[in-house]
């Protein structure tokens, strides 16, 4: 103790030792929690990913009439029920026997009502009556429920959607319009190219927005036995040349590009899209003064709720996040949809015809630009439009094609069966089942209506080369009658 009491302590200097061990301590700490929210964000989005997937697989493994049926909203399930005219005399009389007994009459009331009405089965129009009808329809320009929305505005959507004759699909694709937010402005044109009195009336029977038809008035239906349908003596399609000039048939010193012959039901879709781009741009009076967008559907579309709002988003931001930008892009070719990650994200890059042509927007100016270059379009030897239109932005237009897309598509294509592809079943209900649940999925975890637009950077683009044409397309009654759509009419 004696020698304990005789040492002197010296005090270590301070190192710092115990305050990295405390920093350490807390770096660990936090690194540590880190880990668990990242863990737990993780797992919260395996589970959302799963919840989704499983969902999808009910929707696929669920696709009958009644399961699709209750997706849509009770007031629109008019627009999905089918209503044949071939009405028979004692069918028609039940419906009328039951109606008067709702109304309170008398059995010997119903007979002697049921003596004054002649029921006759229903009988489609002529081709004489349909040609008369189309000029009609045409000349009338009849807007409809512009008196209960308004006259149409400067800077309103027109929607173009071009219908042939899949009603089932056309179906749907009304009931995703009809349940978009400010449908309402717009403008919807439906561009026929089949005259059908019940695909008339399912369009008239529309209350949700303005509504105008129109009626290409070339098709194949009002001309079955003569061009631009199939004439008696034009030249089959697979003739060699030299026998085709020895049988003197149509057009025998112009085949396409491939040494064969034009088929009508091929042409007629370019014919189709340059009628009324030409006509709802520079022919119809209320469109006369437009100079806002013009987006392009068809029939077997369908549209997310929020496609208008997004559009609207798309062409605000185009100055300062794509100032190259003449067109907007809502519908890209995707086989899965990631709302979680692509909702509010855009890209940009040059407009390339099988990726985005479907549900593209742009405005008079674009289109006059087009106008210009229609010989480029016209005489392009290709039945596509889009491959045309492509083709006019490479070879022709001094500021080409550039668009914005946006990334987790708002318009979807909902048709299995069609020009270019033919499947076992064509009515089938599976891929609109899809659709339904993907999109109430978006809605569900708040995926649609994004407050901001992000623009990402794609992944690395290949320089587009110019493609030769896919034929189908060398008749020079084609190409005059394409070139005549184009003359200014006003």
């Amino acid at each position: 103790m004696s020698k304990m009491r005789g040492r002197v302590l010296i005090p270590l200097p301070n190192t710092g030792a115990m305050g990295r061990k405390r920093n350490n301590f807390y770096m660990r700490s936090v690194f540590i929690l880190a880990l668990c929210i990242f863990g737990l964000l993780q797992y919260h989005n395996f589970n959302y990913l799963d919840s989704r997937d499983a969902l999808l697989s009910d929707a696929l493994a669920n696709d009958s009439a009644d399961a699709i049926l209750s997706m849509v909203p009770a007031p629109l399930h008019k627009y999905l029920t089918p209503h044949t005219r071939n009405h028979s005399a004692p069918a028609a009389a039940a419906v009328l026997q039951l109606n008067s007994s709702i109304s309170g009459l008398s059995n010997s009331g119903f007979a002697a009502a049921a003596t004054t009405i002649n029921f006759e089965a229903y009988r489609p129009p002529n081709i004489s009556e349909i040609k008369r009808q189309i000029v009609r329809y045409n000349e009338l320009q009849l807007v409809l429920n512009e008196d209960t929305f308004g006259p149409l505005q400067n800077d309103s959507v027109i929607i173009v959607v071009q219908v042939h004759t899949r009603i089932n699909y056309l179906r749907h694709l009304i009931v995703s319009l009809a349940q978009a937010r400010d449908i309402s402005k717009s403008l919807v044109v439906f561009s026929h190219d089949f005259y059908d009195d019940d695909i008339n009336d399912l369009v008239q029977q529309i209350d949700f927005c303005k509504v105008l038809q129109i009626f290409y008035p070339y098709s194949m239906q009002t001309h079955p036995h003569e061009y631009p349908g199939v004439d008696p003596n034009d030249c089959p399609r697979n003739i060699k040349k030299e026998q085709a000039l020895i049988s003197n048939c149509n057009n025998a010193l112009y085949p396409d590009l491939y040494g064969h012959y034009r088929e009508a039901k091929f042409t007629q879709t370019k014919h189709h899209w340059w009628w009324k781009s030409n006509r709802v741009f520079n022919e119809l009076e209320v469109t006369r003064f437009h100079t806002g967008l013009v987006l392009f559907l068809e029939e077997d579309h369908y549209v997310a709720e929020d496609f208008l709002y997004l559009l609207g988003m798309m062409q605000q931001r185009t100055k300062d996040l794509c100032p190259q930008c003449n067109i907007l892009s809502l519908g890209t070719y995707l086989k899965t949809f990631n709302y979680y990650t692509y909702h509010s994200k855009v890209e940009s890059m040059p407009w390339i015809s099988s990726k985005h042509n479907m549900g593209f927007a742009f405005n008079r100016t674009t289109w006059t630009s087009i106008r210009r270059c229609a010989r480029h379009f016209c005489t392009y030897d290709d039945y596509n439009w889009d491959w045309s239109l492509q083709h006019v932005s490479q070879q022709c237009l001094q500021r080409k094609l550039h668009a914005m897309i946006v990334k987790g598509p708002r318009v979807f294509h909902i048709g299995e069966c069609g020009v270019h592809h033919k499947n076992k079943n064509c009515e089938s209900n599976q891929v609109i089942s899809k659709v339904q649940h993907v999109l109430r999925i978006a809605r569900n975890s708040h995926q649609l209506f994004p407050r901001s637009l992000m623009m990402t950077v794609p992944s690395l683009i290949k320089k587009s080369k110019l493609r030769k044409g896919n034929g189908g397309w060398g008749d020079l009654r084609d190409h005059e009658l394409c070139l005549n759509m184009s003359l200014p009419t006003r």
